[in-house]
């Protein structure tokens, strides 16, 4: 996680990291707005100097999974126009690596992904940076359906229990995949 010498955590920001450290989630999405595009992590630039800056982490290929899986379900995202709003993300797909976009320090789906086991996305859900309240209605429809599509990615790839000779469980054992520079731990 990156942050800046000097750089002072809020109490509520601190408060959510304890939280994200204590429950093993394992997926997550920040919602925002200002732009259709899904972005994953890094989203700071292995060379703070550059931006705009390609910065994969080592689960490139299941980060792109799953912030495709969330760009085909959504209907606006999914449209081919490059005239509509998000139009310039139409040749990747709809998503793009956060730090390519722009680069910067101290974002969750950084710090989710380097001190926990939760791979988060950034979904930017609309054009407007402050939608009006009337158009929340249909915002809430057209990501609806992308959400409930990218919570079922959570039963995608290896689950189970890591336990003792015992059949007791063992917290915090290190799971490692074999060309993944990456490990996860067990929950309580």
């Amino acid at each position: 996680f990156f942050l800046p010498s000097g750089f002072q955590v809020a109490p509520e920001t601190k408060a959510v990291m304890k939280w994200l450290r204590s429950i093993p989630f394992v997926l997550s999405a920040s919602l925002h707005g200002g732009e259709l595009v899904v972005t994953y992590p890094y989203d700071y630039s292995r060379h703070p100097m550059e931006e705009k800056m390609f910065s994969p982490t080592p689960d490139e290929k299941v980060f792109k999974m799953l912030a495709k899986a969330y760009a085909d379900a959504h209907p606006v995202i999914s449209d081919r126009s490059e005239l509509r709003c998000g139009g310039n993300f139409v040749k990747r797909g709809g998503i793009i690596n956060g730090a390519e976009w722009y680069s910067f320090t101290g974002g969750m789906a950084d710090f989710n992904y380097l001190h926990t086991n939760c791979f988060e996305l950034t979904v930017e859900v609309g054009c407007e940076k402050f939608p009006l309240e009337e158009e929340l209605f249909t915002i809430w429809h057209e990501n609806k359906g992308a959400l409930l599509n990218y919570m079922e990615m959570v039963h995608r790839g290896i689950k189970g229990i890591v336990s003792d000779k015992f059949g007791n469980p063992i917290k915090n054992a290190r799971i490692s995949v074999r060309g993944i520079q990456h490990d996860i731990t067990t929950g309580n």
